[in-house]
């Protein structure tokens, strides 16, 4: 009578569509739960989907051929579009100052990994795809993984006759060591250097660079020699152009105004600043003290309020095209995209989902609304066009074929690559036509998620047909040895010439140590072990143009080294 039920569960060498379909939902389902179980400090993530894989797949499960090419593709696309959509609005940015800095050292880390790798290549029998297996693991990079089987595919579509290893074996053996690997070199970093992370946290906010954190500052006009004179001469005057004054208020008066340039200052008037720490400090000690008044932050006369640009016709319009002071008496003074405040400068080009702070009058705000859009309800809808439309250009990327003399095949970003380029360039320019870059924190979140447990549903439930047999014939504890080379010397590198050379924090040193590893569950720890967002932030700044050394780093050491 529950033939039926048994069926859908009982291992098959030949699975259905929908034996398929059950088998992935278990090894998810079974991955997620493990994956939440934490020993101290230390969870595995959705990591734990691929090792709920493994152990399924050696224990007879599988899923139909073509179903796991499909989930395994997709659920990689997936992954590293939402990863380039999530940091690319502040990737470019991070290139100036620090941000240069700590590309070049995780790069430095990453390249170092890599000749160790080929090190481990030419010193041992390793072929050449468990070498790329084994340094995809112990770095944890899970697109690296994707990249070194796409291009795997393309020599056996070349080259049918020939037998390939599956690179999926020895990422699974050394992808443990590769999360606690980090995990063990700050928690040592930290005991040897003797590190204080109360003292390093003072540290950093004393030399908090605050050119780019925006704040508002009210100042009273004291200065004799800016009397009389309009807010564009003294702007001038005193070199803060970049300064958005959004409120003013007379001497002795109640009254609150948004004013223009051609307003004219009087003595002991009161105006609310828009910038830099820096540059308002400088300005009040020019033009005269820090004031105190309440009156100019009463909302009776003048209000602020948040607008969402969701309107076609403000959408790729700077705000000098806008001129909503001007037409609508009204005043932008910052602008948040993806995360970062922004100083709404004339020249700023507005993006779809952009928050804009507004200072006016309530009628003329609520007028501005319409041109504008202020769809709240808009940007929780998905926007299908827009994702699907980003994938499709990140998969034409990826398939572009790159010819290189004397390589068989031809080089291609491929699935791992192509989308996450597209998805940076697409976040970077706000779009691409009808394609736009906004897409919800929590959906970005789902796809990610989604994305890799697919993945590794697919690689866990592959690679687990032959897990065991392959590690006793290949001794899985040497190549664990070989993998800890790749894991814990460019770990221990990045630490001693960040510290000791770039003298770089040690809250931020940890995060791009997480980063340069691409491990979340590192950066998950990291956090709660210094108490401190600051890894985050430095995880961000490095994580797109590491993810994609690490893409090229297992394809071309495939391309150069097959025999």
């Amino acid at each position: 009578m529950f033939e039926w039920f048994y069926k859908l569960f009982v291992p098959t060498e030949n699975p259905d569509i929908t034996q398929s379909l059950v088998v992935v939902m278990l090894v998810i389902g079974i991955g997620v739960f493990i994956g939440r179980l934490r020993i101290g400090k230390i969870s595995l993530g959705v990591a734990a989907v691929m090792f709920s894989g493994l152990f399924l797949g050696h224990y007879g499960y599988r899923i139909n051929t073509d179903i796991m090419v499909f989930i395994r593709d997709l659920g990689l696309i997936l992954f590293v579009y939402g990863i380039g959509i999530q940091v690319g609005p502040t990737f470019f940015s991070s290139f100036r100052k620090e941000g240069l800095k700590f590309n070049i050292l995780a790069v430095s880390t990453v390249l170092l990994g890599a000749f160790i790798a080929v090190g481990i290549y030419f010193s041992t029998k390793i072929n050449i795809e468990n070498v790329v297996g084994l340094l995809s693991g112990s770095v944890t990079n899970t697109p690296g993984l994707g990249a070194a089987k796409s291009v795997l595919q393309e020599y056996q579509n070349q080259f049918p006759n020939k037998i390939f290893s599956d690179p999926a074996i020895a990422y699974a053996i050394t992808y443990p060591m590769g999360v606690l690997g980090v995990i063990v070199v700050i928690i040592l970093s930290k005991s040897l250097l003797k590190i204080d992370l109360n003292a390093e946290k003072i540290k950093l906010q004393m030399g908090t660079n605050d050119d780019e954190v925006l704040i508002h500052q009210k100042c009273r006009i004291t200065k004799d020699a800016f009397l009389g004179k309009s807010i564009y001469q003294i702007l001038k005057e005193t070199n803060h152009e970049n300064l958005v004054i959004s409120r003013l208020k007379h001497s002795g008066s109640k009254t609150v105004f948004s004013p223009t340039l051609d307003t004219k200052i009087e003595h002991k008037d009161v105006i609310m600043l828009v910038g830099t720490q820096k540059n308002i400090s400088d300005f009040i000690a020019k033009t005269g003290k820090i004031s105190t008044d309440l009156f100019i932050e009463s909302e009776q006369d003048i209000t602020t309020k948040n607008i969402f640009v969701t309107h076609k016709a403000a959408t790729h319009k700077k705000l000098s095209e806008l001129d909503l002071y001007n037409k609508y008496d009204l005043k932008v003074t910052r602008v948040y995209r993806g995360g970062k405040e922004l100083l709404a400068a004339p020249s700023l080009e507005l993006f779809y989902g952009d928050k804009l702070v507004i200072v006016g009058n309530k009628a003329a705000i609520a007028e501005v609304e319409q041109l504008i859009g202020n769809s709240e309800k808009k940007l929780l809808e998905p926007d299908f066009l827009s994702l699907f439309g980003g994938l499709l250009i990140g998969i034409i990327i990826g398939s572009i074929p790159i010819l290189i003399p004397s390589i068989p095949v031809p080089l291609k970003l491929g699935f791992a690559a192509g989308p996450l380029i597209a998805a940076l360039l697409i976040s970077r320019y706000g779009g691409i036509g009808a394609i736009h870059s906004y897409i919800n924190n929590g959906a970005i979140y789902f796809m990610k998620e989604l994305g890799v447990c697919l993945f590794f549903a697919a690689v866990g439930i592959h690679a687990g047909e032959s897990f065991y047999a392959n590690f006793a014939e290949n001794n899985g504890w040497m190549w664990l040895f070989y993998g800890s080379f790749i894991t814990f010397v460019p770990l221990i590198f990045m630490m001693l010439v960040g510290h000791f050379y770039m003298k770089i924090n040690f809250l931020k040193l940890v995060g791009l140590m997480s980063g340069a590893y691409t491990d979340p569950a590192a950066l998950s720890f990291s956090s709660t072990y210094c108490d401190s967002d600051v890894p985050t932030q430095a995880y961000a700044t490095i994580y797109p143009l590491v993810t994609l050394f690490r893409i090229f780093t297992a394809q071309f050491i495939i391309l150069l080294l097959m025999r």
